[in-house]
């Protein structure tokens, strides 16, 4: 076969972030598998994995990586670091029109680069085939029970990023006292699993939504919802959950009831901008719910959650919301309510969610970038190609060109 060029490179967005979407080990196992892979590391000071470790497992390291035919990295690339024709792999938050990843766009169309975007490689279901979710779940439940610690003062936890690995997580976890809290989760996919895992880990209860409603608790709980607990359809119609995803429109607010007995919210679930909304601001004001900790992973900014009115940094995850103003505070004061609305909780365990990516795109994305097969699942993630955007993107013409 021929010969084709992986390079992997250094992560330019600000902050860094630590990832890298292969091990030093599962380079070295990437190119004893493939005889026609030829593999090179960018250099980087601040990577999770030092050059040392991809030195020891005879990898090369070089800051050029012009003669490579395919560059991956984690996070959006800064501009000037875009090699011309190239395909490159990375989440670039465009195909949602994110106004702040319009130039980055127009950048890749011009030097007629092949942007495969992680977020959209999907098998023949169309279910997501890579994604950091489960770290996301993980670190964003751990911050929510440290943020508790901290403001009762009853223990103390280090922050995520401090944690070498999961496994001295998971010893941190031991300090954790919940006490009697009632704890909601939102969500049932990769990302609620990590944060159910956490929970879990700690010994914490899980009850059923309809007990979580009605009965009284001596210790710890917690309870999931799914969209047809927080959510109902208009008119009193059955609940069908193809029918919401594809009419959202079509649902209003069922969740209050269970805010009305929670102590701290953790929201896991994916929103579409046209579901109803969750937690108003006026529901905050009301004096009918005791929520004072919101853990928002999902982190829509100004969208179904009235509190999360930025998003917050793995350096200073929390902050305060005053309902009444609509304002931020400081953590942690009385009748205000203390938000984590870190928007790369995976990048805070940075070792364990990089082998896990890693292992997954050596399974399902490595044979199709290199010939071994091809499903057609990196032509349905390529949001750009040849100077232009690829037939499955044309929505974003307008976007482009910055007309909307």
């Amino acid at each position: 076969m021929q010969k084709i060029s992986l390079g992997i490179v250094r992560e330019t967005k600000n902050p860094p972030d630590k990832r890298v979407p292969f091990t030093p080990q599962q380079c070295r196992a990437l190119l004893d598998q493939y005889s026609h892979l030829e593999l090179v590391v960018q250099p980087s000071d601040y990577r999770c994995y030092s050059d040392e470790e991809y030195r020891a497992e005879g990898i090369t390291l070089s800051d050029d990586l012009s003669a490579c035919d395919i560059l991956i990295g984690v996070k959006e690339v800064k501009l000037n670091a875009l090699i011309d024709q190239k395909t490159y792999l990375f989440f670039s938050h465009t195909a949602k029109k994110q106004p702040y990843n319009r130039v980055l766009l127009q950048e890749v169309v011009r030097k007629e680069i092949r942007l495969v975007d992680y977020e959209y490689l999907t098998d023949e279901k169309g279910i997501r085939v890579v994604a950091f979710g489960r770290w996301a779940g993980v670190v964003g439940a751990y911050n929510a029970l440290r943020g508790m610690g901290l403001e009762k003062g009853s223990f103390e936890l280090k922050p995520a990023h401090d944690c070498f690995d999961l496994e001295e997580l998971h010893l941190e976890l031991k300090k954790v006292e919940p006490g009697r809290q009632r704890i909601l989760v939102t969500g049932g996919g990769r990302v609620a699993s990590g944060a159910l895992e956490i929970l879990d880990e700690v010994g914490i209860r899980q009850v059923e939504p309809e007990a979580f409603l009605k009965e009284e608790f001596e210790h710890a709980v917690y309870t999931r919802l799914d969209p047809w607990h927080y959510t109902r359809r208009k008119g009193g119609t059955a609940f069908d959950f193809a029918h919401f995803m594809k009419h959202p429109e079509l649902y209003e607010n069922s969740i209050l009831p269970y805010a009305a007995r929670t102590d701290l919210f953790i929201a896991c679930h994916f929103w579409d901008p046209k579901s109803p909304v969750m937690i108003t601001r006026e529901a905050l004001t009301s004096g009918k719910l005791p929520i004072r900790h919101i853990a928002d992973i999902s982190c829509d900014i100004k969208g179904p959650i009235a509190s999360t009115i930025r998003a917050s940094t793995i350096a200073d995850p929390f902050y305060g919301y005053d309902p009444i103003s609509g304002g931020e505070t400081e953590p942690f004061e009385k009748d205000m309510i203390t938000v984590m609305a870190v928007d790369n909780l995976p990048g805070e365990l940075p070792r364990d969610a990089s082998a896990d990516f890693g292992s997954t795109l050596m399974s399902h994305v490595i044979p199709e970038l290199l010939g071994v097969r091809d499903s057609g699942m990196v032509e349905r993630a390529s949001i750009a190609a040849a100077g232009g955007l690829t037939p499955g993107y044309a929505y974003l013409e307008d976007y482009l060109e910055g007309r909307e």
